[in-house]
């Protein structure tokens, strides 16, 4: 982000708005000359003289001035140098000319301090006024000066002071909306480069806490009623696993009507419908609040900001926030649709448990794991008994419900951290990790309960299905995956031979 004083980063860019000045400038020049001529009573030769030389050598040195400063190596050397060398020759140049035409003069003033101010900051530009303006007035009084004479140069050098700090403002709010765009900018650069949730928002947390003066600043995404927090930061802490109701709430305006809502103070009364204050993360409230939605085909949330002072953010502020939560819901949509994506891949179409290839994977990843924790892994093949002949008797809707409800009572009965997945057609195969030889043939129990009690509402009735299964123990029965597979898989065919709905979890002989 540009944090320079100058309106662009470029100085050719800075010289462009002073060419009418220079011009100006120059021509102001040719009328010193001029003056040399035409004063009454003449002059004399020395006097002609010097007011042409300086005419000549001013216009030399604005012509320089023009064609040198964007060359120049140390331009802020320069930028002082020329406020006291235009500073002093404009100062001087009074005691040249008679005084009935010094406001030609003020205005060669007004032009250089304005043409100082475009291209360099507020104290060379007001250096070059003080300096002009002490050898003004030490020439009024020696010359005893007319005291409405005296007031009436001050007030112009006075103007000539506004006239710069008008610039100096109108350069600082260029400057900061320049820097919103580079922000903005920044921002969608870095968000478009990367497909993951996670580290979308470390990279949000950090525009967010670059691009605004906040004192609190979340992102939050609705879940069935709730605003769930993505980052919640405030006063200098980050606060995890937050939620809240979205009713009554301000963000939950902003999410109901899709509207921006930027609330300047909030000490005045809100004039919004069932919109309740509520606190969160630290216990004190907020004074000031901006708050935009965020919305796309998989995300419908909110970014907002805060400050416990009133009054904190401007329009500018707000705008900024608004290009952030555009550009930053597409992205949340765009990492949101991958990781969809990505799941399908994952996935069984039907039971919408892992498909072969991705649990594979994943036991890998479970082994490692508990092998470098010293746990045991468990590993449960199963297998529905008879479940041809539910095809072929009763129809596939049929027996593609049976599979549907069997990997819901395997997912009742297992935890977050373990892994089912459909191994083909009516097998499937369950992994434990940390769970031992005993613990898994309980949880093999309860799934063979679980059928047990189902019910279909169906005109039919159809017999309940029965499962068979086989478990083997990592590392301890098999130290590698490909063995521990095999081994699971023939005490599952064990089982079977055995009559069917059954756990078979030790070899037998």
């Amino acid at each position: 982000m540009n944090k320079t004083g100058n309106l662009g980063s470029d100085p050719q860019e800075n010289i462009i708005p002073i060419l009418p000045a220079i011009i100006i400038g120059m021509v102001n020049l040719v009328l010193v000359i001029a003056v040399a001529f035409y004063l009454e009573p003449d002059p004399g030769i020395a006097a002609q003289f010097i007011l042409i030389a300086y005419g000549i050598a001013g216009c030399a040195y604005i012509w320089a001035y023009y064609r040198l400063y964007t060359t120049m190596p140390n331009r802020v050397i320069y930028e002082w140098a020329n406020s006291v060398i235009a500073g002093t020759a404009l100062g001087l140049l009074i005691y040249l000319i008679p005084l009935e035409i010094d406001y030609l003069i003020h205005s060669m003033v007004l032009i250089a301090a304005l043409s100082s101010a475009v291209v360099s900051g507020r104290a060379p530009s007001m250096l070059l006024i003080v300096i002009a303006g002490a050898f003004h007035f030490a020439y009024y009084f020696l010359n005893f000066t007319p005291l409405i004479t005296k007031v009436i140069h001050a007030f112009l050098l006075i103007s000539v002071v506004i006239v710069v700090e008008t610039v100096q403002q109108v350069k600082a709010l260029s400057q900061k909306q320049i820097n919103r765009l580079e922000a903005a900018n920044e921002i969608s650069r870095q968000i478009v480069s990367t497909l993951d949730t996670r580290q979308l928002i470390a990279l949000l947390n950090a525009a967010l806490h670059n691009a605004l003066d906040a004192d609190t600043y979340y992102i939050g995404i609705e879940d069935n009623g709730n605003l769930q927090m993505q980052l919640f930061y405030d006063d200098g802490e980050y606060f995890h696993d937050i939620a809240y109701k979205l009713g009554g709430s301000l963000s939950g305006w902003v999410i109901k009507h899709q509207r921006p809502l930027f609330l300047p103070d909030l000490r005045k009364p809100l004039n919004l419908d069932d919109v309740n204050m509520v606190v969160i993360g630290k216990p004190k409230p907020s004074l000031s609040w901006m708050g935009v939605p965020m919305k796309g085909m998989h995300v419908n949330g909110i970014i907002a900001i805060a400050s416990y002072r009133p009054r904190a953010f401007n329009r500018g502020d707000f705008e900024l926030l608004i290009s952030i939560a555009q550009r930053a819901a597409l992205a949340l949509d765009n990492t949101y649709h991958h990781a969809l994506v990505e799941e399908e891949a994952r996935l069984d179409s039907l039971t919408r448990v892992y498909n072969h290839g991705h649990f594979i994977q994943t036991l890998r990843a479970q082994a490692e794991a508990c092998r470098s924790a010293s746990q045991p892994l468990s590993l449960i093949m199963l297998d529905i008994d008879h479940f041809k002949q539910y095809n072929d008797s009763f129809g596939h809707a049929i027996g593609d419900e049976i599979l549907v409800r069997l990997c819901n009572a395997i997912r009742s009965h297992i935890k977050h951290s373990d892994a089912v997945g459909r191994w083909g057609g009516e097998e499937f195969a369950i992994s434990l990790p940390n769970a031992d030889a005993d613990q898994a043939i309980l949880v093999a129990q309860r799934i063979t309960q679980t059928l047990a009690d189902f019910k279909f509402d169906h005109s039919k009735t159809f017999p309940v299905p029965t499962v068979s299964m086989g478990i083997a123990v990592f590392p301890h029965e098999a130290g590698e995956i490909t063995k521990l597979i095999d081994l699971a898989d023939k005490r599952l065919y064990i089982a079977k031979r055995r009559g069917r709905n059954q756990v078979e979890a030790a070899l037998t002989v």
